[in-house]
């Protein structure tokens, strides 16, 4: 009886296939739109993960409060400031950072471009303490910067790359010139993932202060924490140690620390809240559907009534018939769903090209099996329940009405 009503559900959406075509094209825009937004969210929080796993958790930074970049503004941490950091109990190791806008050349006679120059420390641990705070991230090809390179500079991965930060790749032993100063070429970092990190500069610290005539002048400040230490408590004791310090009330002060888990706290909620807006957004299409579904078996019920008024002058029950619509409006809305989930796939693959052509390669979608298992049960829940009415009103048809329907 099952495989009966099956063939004859089938049989029903081939004959109308118009209005079963649009009604499937409806949401499988809705259920592509969704697989694209979670696989790339999904994308963003494993890619987080594994940043998470890199960095560690026993990190902590201190920045400038504000909305301007750390480097630009007129907020700094002095050398004492990093000193009395490294006294505080609870912290392993500290170092900072020192960070400027330059413009960089190839050719002294013609425009550079505009990039971040980091003063990277060349303490073997400290510069670790570095590294990882940038996710792990180490020497590509190469070597480090080490004391007393006074005039050598490593480079972002960018620079490798053709047109993405000038005309020509740069390689191993070329020069570039930083405030007309020229530095030979001794490394190139592994790629971050994005058009700003992966075009930054690093000199020692020594050359920075050099160039930029600056002293010890940090922009950030990188914390470790002894093991056994809890780096939300330490960071909340140290923020108030500093505060007092610098004699600074509290709520007033120019700067904060936070623990690398927080920080990755805080982006997992924002990422969570756009995720949510945009899927939202999405399933505003997955309600139109409901309702062209809705409207198509209602459509269906009337065409049909003659043959419902038939099926149950020869024994079909209520029960039947409402499986039949039910049924029928499911398979509309998995169909939909099944061939959304496909394009959606290809959809985010091209995405994931696109972004990465764009320098942004960390930006990658991810397919858990539960979101294709979800959008399958998902798309053919949306079409049964959508069905659920028109199928109701078909099972409860009289035989005699059905029958003198016209």
């Amino acid at each position: 009886m099952i495989e009966d009503l099956i063939k004859y559900i089938v049989t029903n959406i081939r004959n109308r296939f118009t209005r079963s075509f649009l009604t499937i094209l409806s949401i499988l825009i809705g259920i592509m739109a969704i697989f694209v937004l979670i696989s790339f969210g999904e994308g963003l929080r494993y890619y987080m993960n594994e940043m998470s796993e890199e960095m560690g958790v026993d990190k902590l930074i201190v920045q400038p409060k504000g909305f301007g970049i750390p480097g630009t503004g007129d907020i700094y941490f002095t050398k004492d400031d990093l000193d009395f950091i490294k006294k505080q109990k609870g912290v392993s190791e500290a170092t900072g950072m020192i960070l400027k806008q330059s413009e960089v050349k190839i050719d002294k006679r013609k425009l550079g471009k505009w990039v971040f120059i980091m003063g990277m420390p060349t303490e073997p641990s400290e510069r670790r303490l570095v590294e990882e705070a940038f996710a792990g991230y180490g020497i590509f090809k190469g070597r480090t910067l080490k004391k007393g390179d006074g005039n050598k500079v490593a480079l972002g991965y960018n620079y490798l790359i053709a047109d993405k930060i000038f005309s020509k790749p740069l390689k191993l032993g070329d020069n570039i010139f930083i405030n007309d100063k020229s530095f030979d070429i001794v490394g190139f970092y592994e790629e971050i993932g994005n058009p700003g990190d992966d075009a930054n500069v690093y000199l020692t610290e020594d050359a920075m202060k050099e160039v930029f005539d600056v002293g010890d002048d940090y922009s950030y400040i990188y914390i470790r924490a002894e093991k056994g230490v809890e780096p939300t408590e330490l960071a909340d004791r140290l923020e108030e140690k500093l505060r007092k310090k610098k004699g600074q009330k509290e709520g007033e002060e120019d700067f904060y620390i936070m623990s690398f888990e927080q920080l990755m706290e805080t982006f997992g909620t924002i990422l969570l809240v756009l995720n949510s807006i945009l899927v939202i957004i999405a399933g505003i299409s997955v309600v139109v559907a409901a309702v062209n579904i809705m409207n198509t078996m209602y459509t269906a019920v009337l065409e049909r009534t003659k043959e419902i008024g038939i099926m149950k002058s020869i024994g079909a029950k209520n029960s039947t018939i409402l499986f039949m619509f039910f049924f029928e409006s499911g398979f509309l809305g998995l169909i939909g769903g099944s061939i959304g989930m496909l394009l959606g796939y290809g959809l985010a693959k091209l995405g994931a090209m696109a972004i990465a052509a764009a320098g942004y390669s960390f930006l990658k979608p991810y397919f858990p099996w539960w979101l294709t298992v979800g959008c399958l049960v998902f798309s053919f829940m949306v079409g049964a329940a959508s069905g659920f009415f028109p199928a109701r009103a078909a099972s409860r048809l009289k035989p005699v009405d059905a029958l003198r329907y016209e």
